[in-house]
């Protein structure tokens, strides 16, 4: 295995929209969402560790989970554990994990990912990150892998390539924003449109570079610590400073403003597990098409729901079609599957109305 790779699994997401389950306190990250035995991160690391070093990858993560992410790896060590005392969306805490690694190895290439994403061929997925590896290397690119979109899916942004080439590697022409539908329709239409995952790929100089030409005040912020990352000193800088860092995405930061950004067309299936709804997608179904997980259903004309309790509780539905049916401790959600993307919002009345301690 090639001790100049590394990866950065981002875990400080919040979840909000698999409410109840996932929480301030309790990501969904955290949580075996799939009944599968292992948590989204524990299935994440495991994933990556067949091409990346298991002493080589870091977990990006809120200060607050610390112990969760430490307790769900327990084989790793602190200093790979990679805290951010303060949230400030994505460039900032990549920016620094890259600083980090080119202090520990300037030869590394890396790879950023979330750990929430659910990818079953994970041999394609492999050499897909290969291929990327590669080329990084040769080519001083910035690299993201883009998933084939399968239908006109207005919840994700847009990588848009040059369809010229008849390389495997596109020339990225342009990142579009999360599209209305109509838009979203042409996108499929043309063919050269991909699903932005945020999934990235670079040598650690060039990100680096990337850094220093598009963002030089968030680069000489970071770049001021280096003396002591991965010391004693360094948790002391990080933070008295980090706050101090713009809120900016990595995609705002570098990755729309540079031009040698490259995509390849992922080869492997891929889920973002963003709502009750993509888990329902990637779940087996019973026969009237439920998706169950750690419950006993007994359902009489009900179809098509999601249903998901704490322990394995009985459940018995009458009636219901098209539903999120979530039991935990403290809350019992019953939510039309087409409002999904209402629970996040709902999650803020529940709280203003009964408290914080239910979110």
């Amino acid at each position: 295995m090639n001790k100049d790779y590394y990866a950065v699994l981002m875990a400080g997401g919040v979840g909000s929209r698999f409410w109840p389950v996932s929480t301030q306190q309790l990501p969904k990250q955290f949580h075996d969402m799939l009944g599968t035995g292992q948590t989204l991160l524990q299935n994440t690391f495991e994933r990556l560790s067949k091409i990346v070093p298991q002493q080589n990858i870091f977990i990006l993560t809120n200060a607050c989970y610390n112990d969760l992410v430490r307790s769900q790896l327990p084989n790793i060590t602190q200093q790979q554990v990679v805290l951010e005392p303060a949230m400030r969306n994505t460039a900032p805490c990549i920016l620094y994990a890259a600083l980090k690694i080119q202090k520990e190895n300037p030869n590394a290439t890396m790879m950023v990912a979330p750990s929430d994403h659910w990818i079953e061929d994970e041999t394609a997925f492999i050499n897909d990150v290969q291929m990327a590896f590669n080329f990084c290397k040769s080519t001083k690119a910035l690299m993201t892998l883009g998933i084939q979109p399968s239908f006109p899916n207005t919840g994700y942004g847009y990588i848009e390539y040059d369809k010229t080439t008849t390389n495997p590697i596109k020339k990225v022409s342009q990142f579009r924003e999360k599209p209305d539908y109509t838009t979203a329709k042409s996108f499929i239409a043309q063919g050269n449109f991909l699903w932005n995952a945020g999934i990235f790929m670079w040598d650690v100089t060039t990100v680096l570079d990337a850094f220093k030409a598009n963002q030089p005040k968030l680069y000489t912020l970071f770049k001021n610590g280096v003396s002591s990352y991965n010391t004693d000193e360094e948790y002391n800088f990080i933070n008295e400073n980090y706050a101090k860092a713009e809120n900016i995405s990595v995609d705002y930061a570098i990755m729309e403003q540079s031009d040698n950004v490259y995509v390849l067309p992922a080869s492997f299936d891929w889920n973002d597990l963003g709502t009750w709804g993509s888990l329902y997608d990637k779940l087996d179904k019973d026969t009237q098409n439920n998706a169950v997980v750690n419950a006993k259903v007994l359902a009489t004309s009900a179809k098509d729901n999601m249903i998901r309790t704490s322990t394995d509780k009985v459940v018995v539905i009458d009636g219901i079609n098209d539903y999120i049916i979530v039991d935990k401790a403290d809350v019992l959600l019953i939510f039309p599957k087409a409002k999904e993307q209402d629970i996040k919002e709902t999650l803020q009345n529940v709280k203003a109305t009964f408290g914080e301690q239910y979110g």
